[in-house]
């Protein structure tokens, strides 16, 4: 399935090259005007995102610019009709020219998202707004034929790009494993093999003939919270995901950051118990090894609770509060261990904001609550310091989608996210 034509909106669809930047005797680096311009536009609909519809005046304010430089910047993106302008709203008492607010066109050309998981495949269409649309859902063999997979994965994604009235502006990917986001590579998935070493940027590109853009799972989660969730205008939190497997990711200063060719945020392989259990990924003790499904659910066997094998902290929550002594004290047990590995992180990099997804998310405000005070014990304060632990509403596939689809703005889009 290709696209016979691609968006004409200039919004800055490339990252600089090495034709944008002039790098000077002492290493100082510029960018080209052309570079300039696609920031700040990128900036322009970030304020947006932030704050929601906004006139010219109000973005002005917002920028520390005058009301000319930001008509300048907004104004190509209302005729290529990416913005629209709202209503005339009724002038203050001082007079003056009535404010329209400037908001994502409906109507503009949407983001296709997908979420890669072990054994399942979601995609949807996702609006300037976050609204999400045409969502479809397959699944595939993660031990399966790689041919077999590749097929799934276009006709699930042709069936909800079909539905998209104009071109998208691209194509998202979030998915598990480890994931080489420069080179477009599903480096390795221990619960997919399927997956490993798959250049799925690349066969995607090719076949629906639109940029694409993945990355790890987590750090779309945390794209997802920058956009409508607890992160929202926040410059620094982290995201931290547990389940089957445990990741995270870190929004710092304003950015998200990668490391190299996206290897940062494998949280779950960082070492808490030196020597303990034996990890998938070949060390010991690892953060994963006692704060992801399967400790808990060895544990709960161990103590003999009922059906060890689904149990969760959602079941653990409700457990508790219904009187239980051993769900309380495994839980307590759980929501420690997670509160280890956000201790190193808050020593490191001092965030004071943590999102929870995934199944501690499922333990709702008590499970964060339980992890905040876990965290407060065991860290070094300072004064006047707070810590935040908050769990994500939204629910983690809708967060997830999301962030992806923030994926294409972030790269193709200039949203500086």
């Amino acid at each position: 399935m290709k696209f016979d034509h691609q968006p004409s909106y200039s919004l800055g669809h490339r990252t600089p090259s090495s034709k944008d930047v002039a790098p000077g005797e002492n290493g100082v680096t510029l960018v080209s005007q052309s570079v300039l311009g696609a920031i700040n536009r990128g900036r322009v609909l970030q304020a947006l995102y932030d704050n929601g519809p906004k006139s010219r005046a109000d973005l002005a304010r917002l920028a520390g610019v005058n009301r000319t430089t930001i008509t300048g910047i907004v104004q190509p993106m209302i005729e290529e009709q990416l913005l629209v302008e709202g209503d005339a709203s009724p002038s203050d008492f001082k007079g003056g020219k009535p404010a329209r607010p400037l908001y994502f066109n409906p109507e503009a050309p949407v983001l296709g998202a997908v979420l890669l998981l072990p054994g399942t495949i979601q995609t949807c269409l996702v609006a300037l707004t976050g609204e999400i649309k045409a969502v479809t859902k397959a699944e595939f063999d993660p031990f399966g034929d790689r041919q077999a997979f590749i097929a799934i994965m276009k006709d699930t994604l042709t069936s909800t790009l079909s539905q998209a009235h104009r071109a998208p502006f691209g194509i998202g990917i979030a998915s598990a494993g480890m994931i080489d986001s420069d080179n477009g590579v599903i480096l390795a998935v221990n619960l997919a093999p399927v997956l490993t070493g798959l250049p799925l940027v690349k066969i995607l590109q090719e076949h629906f003939s639109l940029p694409v853009v993945i990355d790890h799972h987590p750090r779309a989660l945390l794209v997802g919270d920058r956009w409508f969730g607890p992160g929202r205008g926040q410059q620094n939190f982290a995201a931290i995901y547990t389940g089957e497997v445990l990741g995270g990711a870190f929004f710092i200063d304003g950015k998200v950051y990668r490391g190299l060719a996206g290897s940062g945020g494998e949280l779950g392989h960082t070492v808490v118990q030196i020597d303990g259990e034996a990890c998938n990924c070949g060390k010991r003790g690892c953060w994963e090894t006692v704060a992801a499904l399967s400790w808990l659910r060895r544990e709960a066997a161990r103590i003999g609770l009922p059906q060890p094998g689904s149990i969760t902290c959602a079941r653990l929550v409700k457990e508790a509060e219904s009187g239980s002594e051993p769900a309380d004290a495994l839980l307590e047990r759980y929501t420690r261990n997670v509160a280890f590995g956000i201790v190193n992180l808050q020593q490191t990099l001092s965030l004071n904001s943590y999102v929870l997804h995934g199944d501690l998310a499922g333990g709702g405000a008590t499970a964060a609550e339980r992890v905040r005070r876990h965290v407060e014990r065991l860290v070094m304060m300072r004064p006047n310091q707070e810590i935040s632990i908050t769990v994500n509403g939204i629910g983690e596939g809708h967060t997830a989608l999301r962030g992806a689809a923030g994926l294409v703005l972030s790269s193709h889009l200039k949203v500086v996210i």
